[in-house]
């Protein structure tokens, strides 16, 4: 019975206008393989501009630069009885804009934040692992978040 309940919203969105964003004629179409990242400057800026240019592809042709400010800042979560600090968490922000490749023009521009935490309770090597795990994550996020936000713009 789930299969008739699937066929229902899928007859449902499809009356309302529903249409996949990277479909034929989708509205974010005009985003894939097009947008050049500006190049990064540290290692989260390295996870980001890889994380984008995975789900934006990289240009054959540049129509649209993207530039991003990057801040990412740690903070101490839990300290246990000892003073030790036991977990952390990373926040982020990126501020961007999305500027035409011939015209400098900006056409469009957003703020995306977020944050992970990670765990210290184990040896230095292990804390260190989880931090850079956390690293990525953190930049996998909010690459997600600019990419949706793109894709809303319908350019």
């Amino acid at each position: 019975m789930s299969w008739f309940k699937a066929a229902l919203l899928c007859l449902a969105l499809a009356s309302c206008g529903f249409q996949p964003v990277y479909g034929p004629n989708g509205s974010a179409t005009g985003l894939l393989n097009t947008i050049a990242v500006d190049p990064p400057v540290d290692r989260e800026g390295f996870f980001l501009v890889r994380q984008l240019e995975e789900r934006l592809g990289r240009p054959a042709e540049t129509k649209y630069r993207l530039a991003i400010e990057l801040s990412v800042a740690q903070e101490d979560r839990a300290i246990d009885p000892d003073g030790d600090i036991r977990r952390f968490h990373l926040i982020a922000g990126a501020s961007y804009s999305l500027i035409e490749a011939n015209t400098g023009k900006v056409t469009h521009s957003g703020k995306v934040s977020d944050f992970v935490g990670y765990s210290a309770t184990g040896t230095t090597v292990a804390t260190l692992a989880a931090k850079r795990a956390a690293q990525e994550r953190l930049m996998t996020i909010l690459a997600d978040e600019i990419v949706l936000q793109l894709q809303a713009t319908q350019l």
